[in-house]
């Protein structure tokens, strides 16, 4: 434990945090970061190769936990073998895409890593989509085919799940079946989905794969395709190449001290960039365990913790919120250290008080990025620090959230942000900070910010705002734009108003982010306004939600107003209604709360506020 921790517990809540570490101490850990990453882009060197190596490293050792089952380093490389002989044998080749749809369990990493052998390019689906944002994400990640679990199997065949376009698309994609054990096997298959475990699968050779399979692969060489959350329209998918997800693992292994001895736990969909990323490649890097849960429960994270001997923990904010407010003590564990983002200080202060003493690496950057921030000191809220300008390609540059402009000097210039100003985080592209961008050229080009500080230069757009403070401590503000982020996913306020548009009766849906206090970000609020004659009917609404859009992006609060506020140009204004939030005094109009547990929207009332966690809005 340091003196920064320990103040941290004594420090009552808002007050300001103690002296800054001194600037050359943090620099020095940053540089010890920088030296960890080796790779360099023309070596013939792959996430394969960094799973066989350490698979005959570490043989025996555990590299997967899931309930009682243990895999051990060894047993998952025979594993990916055998997947790789059964995709090889079915066609797939280096240089393909192939789509990957399931939940987190053992057998994902085992055709992850298959996949890899082959050099064949994985594209991690969201187990939340279906129909028309499924079509979508298969269709521009040009994948030639899929694998999915059975549990997953349903959003292939859906036709209804916000469909239309694309439907052809989907279903001719072949479909390969991964059975669920927890599952019962299926009587009988679709058409278009064929088995993929059973005979096949296990009567494979296990033996190592040719290196032949993925020659002419090098680092710089695509491994992944992650979607990002999306700031306009549907998500993109970024491109991962195996340099930047091997880097990230050697860098995290020096940041936090890992060693065989740990135990990752993994409780953050593994479709997502920061599981499939940080946690894994972080972990096979140093040898350890990982501890896979299907889906995040607050009643069985710390059983988990204490059952499988977590020693660190990959978070989002919103995770620790749940946990704070959840009655349930966390015991003797051996928590070590949090690595993750969206952790306000003031959590942070409860968390250290409540569960103890550990390191905790709030970070800030994206799945797509070529640049990022991580507190390296536990400064309580900060998110990054910037000791040395000249050691970093990461700038923040001023913005005017009036005008979603940035603001220019007489020369045309960008101009670099002052203390506690607020601007968009953003980083240079170098040989050695490339932006990898997207499967899209024009979305890639379209995250381009170029003649920056002067002619000819270019940088990566973030669509953050962040402010620093005089000791260069960084803190994430909030998206730029409509957008808005809720449980550390980024919302298109467009792309939700546009799931929604034909609910039955409406006139029209303004939908926008309302601050929620304690919460990381903005919720999504809707304004309806019903056509005359028609009233609101909260249930269908709610089956319409769950119809469109993934939970995170469905709004939590609903507003049923008169009429519209609008602009002479017709544009829907939303500043007064955030203004307002879902205080119930100055909105004037009927409120309601979204309550899963009834599977409806409920109006609004202070109990039912205090029966879903939520305070009352203090805008």
């Amino acid at each position: 434990m340091n003196n920064n921790q320990t103040a941290a517990l004594e420090r009552p809540l808002g007050q300001q945090a103690p002296a800054a570490v001194p600037m050359e101490e943090t620099q020095a850990k940053m540089d010890r970061r920088a030296r960890a990453a080796l790779i360099r882009p023309d070596e013939a060197y792959t996430l394969a190769d960094r799973l066989e190596e350490q698979a005959a490293r570490f043989a025996d050792r555990p590299l997967l936990m899931y309930g009682k089952r243990r895999l051990s380093y060894a047993e998952v490389d025979a594993r990916a073998n055998q997947v790789a002989r059964v995709l090889a044998a079915r066609g797939l080749t280096r240089g393909d895409v192939c789509a990957l749809a399931m939940e987190n369990r053992p057998e994902f990493f085992c055709v992850w890593f298959g996949m890899v052998k082959l050099g064949v390019v994985v594209a991690f689906i969201n187990t939340q989509i279906s129909g028309a944002p499924l079509a979508h994400a298969l269709a521009t990640t040009e994948a030639k085919a899929a694998v999915v679990g059975q549990e997953c199997l349903d959003n292939f065949l859906d036709r209804d799940g916000g469909g239309g376009d694309g439907d052809d698309e989907r279903t001719a994609l072949p479909l390969w079946l991964l059975e669920d054990p927890e599952l019962a096997p299926p009587a009988s298959l679709p058409e278009g989905v064929e088995a993929m475990l059973g005979d096949e699968l296990q009567a494979a050779s296990s033996e190592a794969v040719p290196a032949s399979w993925r020659e002419g692969i090098t680092a710089e060489t695509p491994t992944l395709l992650i979607f990002t959350s999306g700031t306009t329209g549907l998500p993109k998918a970024a491109i991962y190449s195996h340099m930047r997800w091997l880097s990230s693992g050697d860098v995290m292994v020096e940041t936090i001290g890992a060693a065989p001895e740990d135990v990752f736990y993994c409780c953050l969909p593994l479709y997502h960039g920061a599981a499939a990323t940080s946690v894994t490649s972080t972990a096979l890097k140093a040898g350890a365990a990982i501890a896979v849960r299907r889906r995040f429960s607050v009643r069985e994270f710390w059983p988990d913790l204490r059952r499988y001997g977590v020693t660190v923990c990959q978070y989002i904010g919103e995770i620790c919120r749940y946990l704070l407010n959840h009655q349930a003590e966390a015991g003797d564990h051996r928590l070590r250290c949090m690595m993750g983002a969206g952790l306000t200080a003031e959590s942070w202060q409860r968390w250290v008080a409540r569960f103890g003493h550990m390191d905790i690496f709030e970070g800030w950057g994206s799945t797509e990025a070529n640049t990022n921030l991580i507190n390296l000191d536990n400064r309580i809220g900060a998110c990054g620090r910037v000791p040395d300008w000249d050691k970093t390609n990461f700038r923040l540059i001023r913005f005017d959230i009036e005008s979603e402009t940035h603001v220019l000097d007489e020369e045309g210039f960008c101009i670099p942000c002052e203390v506690d100003e607020v601007g968009e985080g953003v980083g240079m592209i170098l040989d050695q900070a490339r932006f990898e961008g997207y499967t899209s050229p024009e979305a890639t080009e379209q995250k381009i910010l170029r003649n920056v500080f002067r002619d000819g230069d270019a940088y990566w757009r973030s669509g953050d705002l962040l402010r620093y403070d005089e000791d260069r401590y960084f803190y994430f503000v909030d998206r730029i734009g409509d957008t808005f982020r809720w449980k550390s996913e980024n919302v298109s306020t467009q792309e939700v108003a546009a799931a929604l548009d034909d609910f039955a009766g409406a006139e029209l849906i303004n939908i926008y982010g309302v601050q929620v206090p304690e919460h990381e970000g903005r919720a999504g609020m809707a304004a309806i306004v019903m056509q005359p004659g028609q009233a609101f009917d909260p249930e269908a609404f709610y089956a319409l939600t769950e119809r469109r859009l993934p939970r995170y992006a469905a709004p939590l609060f609903v507003r049923v107003a008169s009429d519209a506020d609008m602009t002479t140009t017709f544009k829907l204004r939303k500043v007064d209604l955030q203004r307002q939030g879902y205080d119930p005094e100055r909105c004037g109009d009927p409120l309601y709360l979204r309550d899963d547990r009834e599977g409806s929207y409920r109006p609004y009332s202070r109990e039912l506020l205090d029966a879903l966690g939520l305070p009352p809005f203090r805008g």
